[in-house]
C-alpha cells in the first residue's frame, strides 16, 4: 500500500513548513503551494489524493480552487482551513464538495484525526487493497418513512453529510422526525460503533442540566454523594444530540460553546479539564436567528451549531407520505398490541390523507396506535379515528365548514350516511380549489395537494373533472 500523496496550499509560508514537518511525519508524501493558481498546475501534473487549502489566498483563494477541481477531479479529497470567523465560508465549502473542514487555530491531534479519516475514506473508494471497488452501501434510514420529494431531499442531504465531522442543526416543527435524523446521521457515520447520547435540553431543570451535560464531583453540591460523569464524556468518540437546544439558558451557552469550541470538559467541582471527542447534533422546534435577535440565544453558539441546517419538512408539506406512514404504523401497532395486520378503509385513508397534523408523523403515529387498539372488525374505519380528526375543518372562500356538516348533509333515505358520497365531495372540493389556486395547471396543482401528477389524473377521471389538458 503506497502513503496517501497531500498537496498543502496555503500562502503563508510558516503554515506550509508546519504542515508539511508535520504531515511527512505521518509518513504522508508531501508537496506545497502558496496559491490556488500553482495548486493548479501541480494537480494536473500529480497523482495527488488530498488538498489542504487554505481558503483566504490572493489571485485564486480556496474556494475557486476547490470549484474548479472538483469538475474535473471529483475523486480528489478537499480540507479547507478557515478562521473561527468564517464559518459561512466552512458551510460554503462543505456544500461544495468539502470531505471537512478545520479552524485556525488548530490542534495537531485535531487535523491528523481529520487527515486519516479523509484518506481512509478515499482509500476505500479506490479500492487500494487491491480488490474492485465496490459500490457505496446504501444509506439505511428504516425508522424515516417516505418516497416523497421533500423527504428524498432529506435522505440525500444525511447520505452527503454522515461522513463528515460538522455540527448539524436540525429544524422543524414538533413531530416532524429531528431525532430521526440525528440517529441515521450517527449511524452511517465513522462513528456508528460508539455511542449516540441524546438528550432534552427542555426536560431537565436549568439547575441540573450542567451537571448532566459536564459531570460533577463528589461533594460539588448538596446531594452529590458520588463522582458522575456527564453526557459528553459518555459520548466520546461519539455522538451528543441536544433536542430543544433553543432551551438552555445564556449561561449554559456559554459553557457548550467553551467544551466545542475547546473539546475539553470540566465536570462541576473539578479541578482539571478533560479532553472529548464528540460530534454535535442539535436540533429546535424554533427560528434560532429570531432567539439570536432577541437576545435568548448566542449568535457564536448558533454558527457554531449551525455548519450545516437541515430542514425537516411538516407532513402536510408531503402529502404523498401518508399513506406508507399510515400502514407502517399500523403494522408497527398491531404487532405491539398482538393483533392481525389490520388494513385501512379506503374511507378512514381518505380521511387521514386529508388532516393537517400539527402534530405531525408523531401525531399520526399516536392516531394509528389508537385506532389499532379500538377497532373490533378486520380493517380500520373512520369510526376509530379520533373526533378531532372527524371534525376538523377547513377554510375555503373565507367559510368554516367542517366535515360534521358534510355529513348532515349526505344521508340517505334509510337515515344512514353515505360515507362515500362525503368523501367524494371533500376530494372534490380540495381538487378544484387547488387547481384554482395553480391556475388550472395540472401540476402545480399536485404538488399544492402533496401528491403525484399520476395519482391527481387518475382522481380527476375518477371525478369526471378530467378535461384532457395537461
Amino acid at each position: 500500500m503506497s502513503p496517501g500523496h497531500i498537496l498543502v496550499v496555503d500562502d503563508e509560508k510558516s503554515m506550509r513548513d508546519f504542515l508539511s514537518i508535520f504531515l511527512r511525519k505521518q509518513g504522508y508524501l508531501v508537496d506545497c503551494a502558496d496559491n490556488g493558481k500553482e495548486a493548479m498546475e501541480q494537480i494536473r501534473s500529480k497523482n495527488l489524493d488530498l488538498i489542504i487549502t487554505d481558503i483566504r489566498m490572493p489571485e485564486m483563494d480556496g474556494m475557486q480552487l476547490l470549484q474548479e477541481v472538483k469538475q474535473t477531479r471529483p475523486d480528489l479529497e478537499f480540507i479547507v482551513m478557515t478562521a473561527f470567523s468564517s464559518t459561512s465560508d466552512a458551510i460554503h465549502s462543505m456544500k461544495m464538495g468539502a470531505y471537512d473542514y478545520i479552524t485556525k487555530p488548530f490542534k495537531l491531534e485535531d487535523i491528523k484525526v481529520t487527515i486519516d479519516r479523509a484518506m481512509q475514506q478515499l482509500m476505500q473508494k479506490k479500492g487500494r487493497n487491491g480488490e474492485a471497488e465496490k459500490p457505496e452501501k446504501e444509506i439505511e434510514v428504516k425508522e424515516i418513512i417516505g418516497n416523497s420529494q421533500p423527504i428524498r431531499k432529506i435522505f440525500d442531504m444525511i447520505k452527503r453529510v454522515a461522513g463528515t465531522n460538522a455540527n448539524i442543526l436540525i429544524t422543524g416543527e414538533s413531530g416532524t422526525g429531528k431525532e430521526l435524523v440525528a440517529r441515521a446521521i450517527h449511524f452511517n457515520s465513522h462513528r456508528r460503533e460508539n455511542p449516540f447520547v441524546t438528550v432534552n435540553c427542555g426536560a431537565i431543570p436549568s439547575e441540573l442540566m450542567e451537571s448532566e451535560l459536564f459531570g460533577h464531583m463528589k461533594g460539588s453540591f448538596t446531594g452529590s454523594v458520588r463522582d458522575k460523569d456527564g453526557l459528553f464524556k459518555l459520548a466520546n468518540e461519539g455522538t451528543l444530540f441536544l433536542d430543544e437546544i433553543s432551551e438552555l439558558n445564556l449561561q449554559l451557552q456559554v459553557k457548550l460553546l467553551r467544551a466545542i469550541q475547546e473539546r475539553k470538559i470540566m465536570p462541576v467541582g473539578g479541578s482539571g479539564e478533560f479532553s472529548i471527542n464528540v460530534r454535535i447534533l442539535a436540533a429546535t422546534n424554533r427560528d434560532l436567528k429570531n432567539e439570536v435577535t432577541l437576545q435568548n440565544f448566542r449568535e457564536d453558539l448558533f454558527y457554531r451549531l449551525n455548519v450545516i441546517q437541515i430542514q425537516m419538512p411538516a407532513l402536510r408539506q408531503r402529502r404523498e407520505d401518508i399513506p406508507l406512514l399510515v400502514n407502517h404504523f399500523v403494522k408497527r401497532s398491531c404487532r405491539e398490541l398482538g393483533h392481525e395486520v389490520l388494513r385501512v378503509s379506503e374511507a378512514a385513508m381518505m380521511l387521514l390523507a386529508n388532516y393537517d397534523y400539527p402534530g405531525n408523523v408523531r401525531e399520526l403515529s399516536n392516531i394509528m396506535e389508537r385506532a389499532v387498539a379500538l377497532e373490533t372488525s378486520d380493517q380500520i374505519r373512520p369510526q376509530s379515528l379520533p373526533p378531532a380528526l372527524l371534525e376538523s375543518v377547513e377554510k375555503e372562500d373565507g367559510e368554516l365548514v367542517s366535515r360534521r356538516e358534510l355529513i348532515s348533509n349526505n344521508i340517505d333515505a334509510d337515515g344512514g350516511v353515505s360515507l362515500d358520497m362525503v368523501l367524494e365531495q371533500q376530494e372534490r372540493r380540495y381538487i378544484e380549489a387547488a387547481l384554482k389556486k395553480a391556475g388550472g395547471v395540472k401540476t402545480e396543482a399536485a404538488k399544492e395537494l402533496g401528491i403525484s401528477f399520476r395519482s391527481l389524473r387518475y382522481r380527476l377521471q375518477k371525478l369526471g373533472l378530467d378535461n384532457g389538458e395537461e
